[in-house]
């Protein structure tokens, strides 16, 4: 039996229909596909144009930061005190490491240098020979063996400029996962400069040249914490630093960079540059050469007294200029080895109970207010007062002393009954004209403010009077002191004198900034009159 139909059977017509229908089954698929794929172009050079744009030309530039030159610090003399030092960053590109095309530019080069007709040859004609070295080396040699010897080329001008095995060398760029990689950091500009002009006279591919500025302290173990540091991102993290960040950080610039088809950078001005803007400079109030001499005196003192912890501060009471302030423990600004246990800037964050050095408050009050005159006698019991349910003690029995002599003799007895004289909310006024219980304003930031305890307790204003139950910082009790010193007038303390520009425009000005009149100027003389015999040999501090 045949099963296969023949011509006959099967009829010319029923070919003719099937290939008909096949035909349309094709060319309804083609039309569709190109349809879908019209559709698509459509959408891209319509609808996502911008977004294509943007992708395209990423493969072809690149944005390089270029960072702002941050401003300088200088102190009242303008001696600089932080700048900025030049140093380049190299990073490693292993994609152009990896790629035969664009490794074979190096290696082209090692091939004809030394060539005659190659070192006599314009710089133009060294081009061409090397782009025709380049192309015989890609025709002839395996792409894995280019790659080889333009990394060990590369290895070697990089041993010989940073000083470093191509051992080591050769591990961090091999076993770093990273395709883009931080080779060398902070690099000085020589060095940097020397690597950069042996790369690129070579024509070794895939490392790039990071500028940068590393901040500088030239005295970088003097006014620590009120100077403060930037981080590694060049960003103020303390103090002066910190406090004044918006106008010493400047704004930074960028270069896009292109790169042809082959993959290398071209020349710098075919791309879009955006310069940086330089940060202002900051003038301080501070005298870096009696800093220096302060400084050098509270290390002397904490090995006398076998401590660890003080501060000092130097200011001009007429203006509230802080000439010098120094706190211990303190840390080295370019090392910055042990910052974190060191933080603490003792002479505006560290509060105690000031003692005897409060009495001014209670006395100062009741020669204010006229209760009392310099030669008013004090009867100060004997040592002990009973108060009722409390005692207040004292450390002599002086019995009858005139005011003068209660500030001389710092008699706790003499300065709680004056202090009771003015009343407890008048008290607590002049404590607050004083300006204790409040933040000074100075600019290093994080100031405490002090504490009062509950006064209307008899028993704790008592101990308030003469300086416990109380906390203070030390710049408060310099500040109070200042106000005695300059006719009862409270200054603002003053660590900024102004902001800067380069051309030497004054962008801003902190001028002596007065806080509160405590007393009267007769007032304060007397003060300082009575203050004075304390430092004889009838007072407690001879």
């Amino acid at each position: 039996m045949n099963l296969c139909p023949t011509w006959s059977e099967v009829g010319p017509r029923n070919v003719s229909g099937a290939l008909q229908s096949r035909a349309l089954v094709v060319c309804f698929g083609l039309v569709l596909g190109l349809s879908g794929l019209s559709a698509r172009l459509i959408h891209l050079q319509w609808f996502d144009r911008r977004e294509s744009v943007r992708k395209a030309s990423q493969s072809h530039t690149r944005k390089l930061l270029l960072p702002a030159e941050r401003g300088l610090i200088v102190d009242r003399n303008e001696d600089v005190l932080a700048w900025n030092l030049p140093v380049t960053t190299v990073r490693v590109d292993k994609y152009h490491l990896r790629d035969p095309r664009i490794a074979a530019y190096g290696v082209a080069y090692s091939e004809l240098e030394g060539r005659e007709d190659f070192e006599n040859a314009t710089a133009h004609e060294r081009r061409r020979m090397i782009q025709g070295e380049r192309f015989r080396l890609l025709e002839s040699i395996p792409p894995h063996r280019i790659v080889d010897r333009h990394f060990k080329l590369a290895v070697a001008v990089l041993s010989r400029h940073l000083q470093l095995p191509r051992a080591e060398i050769e591990d961090r760029i091999q076993k770093s996962r990273k395709m883009d990689l931080t080779l060398a950091k902070d690099l000085r500009e020589d060095l940097a400069d020397g690597l950069e002009e042996a790369v690129r006279e070579r024509y070794l591919q895939g490392f790039r040249f990071e500028k940068n500025t590393r901040r500088w302290y030239s005295s970088s173990g003097l006014a620590t914490h009120s100077l403060g540091y930037v981080d590694h991102k060049g960003k103020g993290r303390m103090g002066v630093e910190r406090m004044l960040e918006k106008y010493l950080r400047g704004k930074d610039g960028y270069r896009i960079l292109k790169r042809d088809p082959r993959g290398l950078l071209l020349a710098p001005n075919e791309g879009k540059l955006k310069p940086p803007i330089a940060g202002f400079n900051v003038k301080l109030a501070l005298d870096m050469g009696l800093q220096s001499i302060v400084e050098e005196e509270l290390d002397a003192a904490l090995v006398k007294y076998r401590s660890e912890k003080a501060a000092v501060i130097l200011a001009d009471p007429k203006t509230g200029d802080i000439l010098a302030i120094a706190s211990r423990p303190h840390f080295d600004l370019n090392v910055r080895e042990g910052v974190e246990d060191a933080s603490l800037h003792f002479a505006v964050q560290a509060i105690y109970e000031p003692g005897s050095t409060f009495k001014v408050v209670g006395v100062s009050a009741a020669l204010d207010k006229g209760l009392v005159g310099l030669d008013t006698n004090v009867f100060c019991h004997w040592a002990n007062l009973n108060e009722g349910a409390f005692r207040v003690p004292d450390h002599h029995p002086y019995g009858d002393l005139t005011v003068s002599q209660v500030l001389a003799k710092s008699s706790n007895i003499g300065t709680y009954k004056l202090s009771k004289m003015v009343g407890r909310p008048t008290f607590v006024d002049y404590v607050k004209r004083f300006g204790f219980n409040a933040k000074t304003g100075i600019l290093t930031g994080s100031e405490e403010a002090g504490q009062l305890c509950d006064w209307s307790n008899g028993m704790n204003f008592s101990r308030m009077t003469f300086g416990y139950s109380v906390s203070v910082t030390p710049l408060q009790v310099t500040m109070a002191y200042c106000a005695l010193a300059n006719d009862g007038i409270l200054m603002k303390p003053r660590l900024v004198s102004g902001v800067i520009a380069n051309d030497g425009t004054v962008v801003r000005r902190f001028d002596p900034e007065v806080r509160s009149r405590v007393m009267s100027s007769s007032t304060a003389a007397r003060m300082r009159e009575a203050l004075s015999l304390v430092v004889t040999d009838y007072g407690t501090a001879r």
